[in-house]
């Protein structure tokens, strides 16, 4: 090989290295579709990668745990099937995904059949390795297609993967790697299928046909002509520097200098590329990775580029070369031309020559407004008096001038002034600033000749200018609309692709997550694809999350089809009927079978879900039953089997809450039991809010049992409470006073349960067996037990009735879970508030869901789970950053046991903008330390934790162990709840 000397003056030396690099990058993008410098780039990228996985393999990978409710993980009705996430697999999910979703794809692989010749034993590495995967991706395929659950799991197939990358003596790849290497399996499983079905014919490959094209490459090297032929998968396109999609093609498609391709005598080197074939899949991959030389590491491109739904490709045509050449020389001068207007334009725009500049029409009118300025005169001495009040005041007149004051003594001043000399402000008098100094700036001297010059020549300039401007906008808006028309006629647009599917990756170069938008191409909406989760979505959230330049997700594959294509998208017909085909229906016999077999294990997962809540409703049914047959209890014991809001406390917690009760409280009440004995008007001030109510309605139609009866007091009794609950349901109350706390039957009456549901909750408080403080109560109690006999089962829906009262409970325990969080976050400890708040919030969310009273303020609680999470992530960040390997592990405990999962919590509303601002704010928090220099214990620790904090899934993850409620009666909960919600009211919103 020649040795080129590079070190003299000789150019045409350089020009033969240059030239003969040129070749060599030419080869090397023949044969692998990269260049040099980008595969130089990936080497270096993949010893990064390689780095960062060697860490990620010494911890275990978070493997995401199914729900123990069978129903939350079965499918409702026709909704997609997601992808469960087996560790770091979201990039699995992201382009199976995409690949199913191609109708033609799926019956590809649905309806393949390993060659016979290798049923028994595969003859190599690469048939023992296709052939399993193929396998499992078949039933993974069937799954999606037919599965009755809300996600399946790809463990085999994903294993099959990482096994074959193993074995190259790498770790896990990125996800352009593992399409590449996936279609590549998928090529050599069909070509096996092909050899051995073909009949004399070159065989053809589905894969080839479907995912390859070919293009033309036309370039001069050292002023030789050259063409080539070659075909391609993926074509990668260069995002930096680029607006568009369009863009980054045209700067793919040329390589050099474009004028020696038409030279014969040119010694510089370049080459065009057309497409000659295009594949009915079309797939673009996003170089978003470029490596730092300065940090010796991948950084990620964050550039906003923008793509269409529809890609015409005709200007990239080799058909289409002469007139597409002619449009790119015009475009080229176009884009010229509008740089030199755009540079007078700005001229305009920003003039001036110093560090401020401002439009030229403006500077004109300033100077316009100057010069018709009249001067207006006046002494600061004359602006005091004259704004001075007329009573008291001395005469502007009859003050001595400067001069006076200077010249005279004070006893040669007026002695008949009544004001004093000292009212006139001094540092004004004695600044000695000229007394025709102007109010405003003003040309001093200015015939009205020179005026009336001056004006018209402003006025004519400004109007000149203002033309000027406006004819320069519009030429350069003509321009724009000439570019982008140059390829809008006919004749372009007769090669249309639409947009499948768009890969998203959100987080930095050595960390993130991927997820998928696929278009239903016979809904005709987009669908986010993420991980388990598969929601519908919108255009709008798509250029949100894949254009870049917001936050930290962009696309980094487009995967487009040919729209006149048909065939890939053509849903599956019975062959006779005609019939439309639809799940299990496509599927081949052996799948079919496989799952129903999957499927019965599901339903029978439910079925054994059902049997056990069936049998412990009936354990707690017999326990009732039991204890409904024990012989009642004294009249302080509470019934165990009825709920603390609809009894009494007992006598320990008497002592507890005396101290407590007001004076007033205690002479109301002998006031209107003065027969009671002292004990029993404790007992009463002491006993729930609901007990109080009763006995002082009892007492209330006192006059009335003693008239008619006991039967008439207990109405009038009931009716008295009744009214007196309806009062406070009706109540304005401030935020720290909540009735509903107090009376599960006001909780009723705001959320309109049925009457029969309140008549009943009503009885069941007034023949509360603890009523027995006197003959009344008694006989009063005993007459609401027989009613509550009386009630026939048609009459009171008694689920219905259990139902209400269950979400009242639960209403009870998410003011508690709320309280005690709010207790903990004011104390400043967050670790132990986060869950409280957590389990307020979700309960909450639960209980509102039924109807807007049933819960408390959501935007108060997330508020406070949001603030609660932000400030344990800067804790957290803040350990990280000490460097103290003690300190640290416990930052990153922190963010993995409270942090991470609770983030999918933040993200499941997307219509909560603060939330997802908060989200971004902690993950922005942890992604900036990706630009420092670290420790390499603490660099592999970030990387290891990184993938779990960029994980966009809305799955919901769970915690190691939610807090438990300690017991309470009411009188503490409303008492910690006002106390709670007063504390709040003192504090500042920040931004509620």
């Amino acid at each position: 090989m020649d040795v080129i000397d590079l070190t003299g003056d000789d150019k045409d030396d350089l020009q033969r290295a240059i030239a003969l690099s040129l070749e060599e990058s030419n080869r090397a993008f023949r044969e692998t579709g990269i260049t040099d410098e980008e595969q130089a780039i990936s080497r270096v990228l993949e010893a990064s990668i390689a780095e960062n996985k060697a860490s990620l393999k010494k911890t275990h990978p978070e493997v995401w745990n199914d729900s123990p409710n069978p129903y939350d993980r079965k499918r409702q009705d026709n909704c997609p099937v997601g992808l469960k996430n087996v560790g770091n697999t979201c990039w699995f999910s992201a382009v199976i995904q995409s690949l199913f979703n191609l109708l033609e794809f799926r019956r590809l692989v649905l309806n393949y059949n390993p060659p016979a010749s290798a049923q028994d034993l595969p003859r190599n590495q690469k048939e023992h390795r296709n052939l399993p995967f193929m396998r499992e991706l078949r039933h993974l395929f069937a799954l999606l297609v037919g599965s009755k659950r809300k996600y399946v799991d790809p463990s085999k197939a994903v294993d099959i993967l990482k096994d074959a990358f193993k074995s190259n003596g790498s770790q896990q790849q990125d996800v352009s790697e593992f399409t590449h290497k996936l279609l590549d399996w998928l090529e050599d499983a069909f070509q096996m299928k092909a050899e051995e079905e073909r009949d004399g014919e070159k065989p053809k490959n589905p894969m080839l046909e479907l995912f390859y094209g070919r293009f033309l490459a036309v370039g001069v090297l050292e002023g030789k002509k050259f063409e080539n032929t070659e075909m391609f998968g993926q074509y990668p396109l260069q995002v930096n520097g680029f607006k568009d999609l369009h863009e980054c093609l045209e700067a793919a498609m040329i390589e050099g200098e474009i004028e020696s391709l038409h030279s014969e005598n040119s010694g510089k080197s370049g080459q065009e590329h057309w497409f000659t074939e295009l594949p009915p899949v079309l797939t673009f991959e996003l170089s978003r990775f470029e490596f730092n030389q300065a940090l010796g590491r991948p950084e990620k491109i964050h550039n906003k580029l923008e793509f269409p739904q529809v890609l015409y490709l005709d200007r990239y045509m080799h058909k289409n070369r002469e007139i597409t050449r002619i449009k790119r020389e015009e475009i080229k001068r176009l884009k010229e031309y509008l740089t030199v207007l755009q540079q007078r334009l700005e001229r305009y725009l920003s003039y001036g020559s110093g560090p401020k500049r401002f439009p030229l029409v403006d500077v004109l009118q300033y100077a316009l407004e100057f010069a018709s300025s009249k001067p207006v005169c006046t002494s600061p001495v004359d602006d005091i008096d004259a704004s001075s009040p007329p009573s008291g005041s001395i005469p502007s007149q009859t003050l001595p001038s400067t001069a006076e004051q200077q010249q005279g003594t004070p006893s040669e001043l007026p002695s008949t002034s009544p004001t004093p000399r000292s009212f006139i402000h001094k540092p004004f008098t004695q600044s000695r600033i000229p007394p025709d100094l102007p109010m405003h700036p003003a040309p001093r001297h200015i015939t009205e000749e020179e005026l009336s010059v001056l004006e018209g020549c402003l006025h004519r300039w400004r109007t000149e200018v203002e033309n000027d401007t406006r004819d320069l906008q519009e030429s350069i808006s003509r321009i724009h609309r000439t570019i982008e028309l140059m390829y809008s006629d006919k004749s372009m647009k007769q090669v249309p692709y639409r947009l499948h599917a768009v890969l998203v990756h959100e987080g930095q170069a050595n960390a993130g997550h991927y997820w998928a938008y696929i278009f239903d191409h016979h809904q005709e909406k987009w669908m986010k694809y993420n991980d388990i989760s598969v929601t519908k979505s919108t255009w709008e959230e798509l250029e949100r999350d894949s254009f870049g330049g917001y936050r930290n997700a962009s696309a980094y594959c487009l995967m487009y089809i040919n729209d006149k294509e048909q065939f890939l998208i053509k849903e599956d017909f019975h062959k006779e009927t005609g019939q439309k085909l639809v799940g299990m229906e496509t599927l081949p016999t052996d799948l079919r079978d496989f799952v129903k077999e999957d499927n019965q294990k599901f339903e029978k997962e439910l079925e054994e879900w059902d049997l056990q809540l069936a049998q412990k409703a009936h354990q707690e049914k017999i326990l009732v039953s039991q204890k409904m047959r024990e012989p009642a209890p004294s009249v302080i014991t509470a019934q165990a089997e009825e709920p603390e809001y609809l009894d009494q406390p007992s006598r320990s917690d008497l002592a507890k809450y005396l101290k407590e009760e007001t004076m007033q409280a205690i002479t109301r009440a002998s006031s209107e039991h003065e027969d009671k004995n002292p004990e029993t008007v404790l007992q009463l001030i002491m006993m729930t809010p609901n007990m109080q109510g009763i006995i002082m309605a009892i007492g209330k139609s006192r006059s009335v049992y003693d008239r008619c009866g006991p039967e008439a007091g207990f109405f009038k009794a009931i009716k008295l409470e009744y009214a007196r609950l309806v009062k406070l349901a009706q109540e304005d109350t401030p935020p720290e006073t909540d009735y509903r706390l107090h009376h599960a039957v006001v909780y009723f009456i705001q959320n309109q349960s049925p009457k029969k549901i309140i008549e009943r909750t009503l009885l069941e408080q007034f023949g509360n067996r603890n009523l027995g403080f006197d003959e009344r109560c008694r006989n009063i109690m005993k007459i609401a037990q027989a009613k509550l006999e009386m009630i026939k089962p048609e009459e009171v829906n008694m689920e219905e009735y259990e139902r209400w009262h269950q979400d009242y409970r639960n209403f009870r325990d998410t003011t508690m879970y709320l309280v005690i969080g709010l207790e903990h976050f004011q104390k400043k400890s967050y670790v132990e508030a986060i869950l409280y708040l957590i389990c307020a919030y979700q309960n909450n969310k639960e209980l509102l869901s039924k109807g807007p009273y049933r819960g408390h303020d959501e935007e108060l609680i997330s508020h406070y789970r949001r603030e609660c999470l932000l400030k344990l992530n800067e804790h957290a960040a803040e350990l990280f950053e000490s460097g103290d390997d003690q300190e640290v592990n416990n930052g990153l405990i922190i963010m993995n046991e409270f942090i991470v999962p609770c983030l999918p919590l933040l993200l499941v509303d997307e219509m909560e903008e603060k939330d997802i601002i908060a989200v971004e704010d902690m993950r922005n928090r942890w992604c900036s330390y990706l630009g420092q220099e670290m420790e390499p214990n603490l660099q592999e620790k970030l990387t290891d934790f990184l993938p779990k904090l960029l994980d966009c899934s809305t799955e919901i993850k769970g915690f190691n162990e939610l807090p438990k409620l300690p017991s309470y009666s009411t009188h503490e909960l409303c008492e910690r709840f006002a106390r709670i919600m007063l504390s709040l009211s003192r504090t500042p919103a920040d931004g509620r």
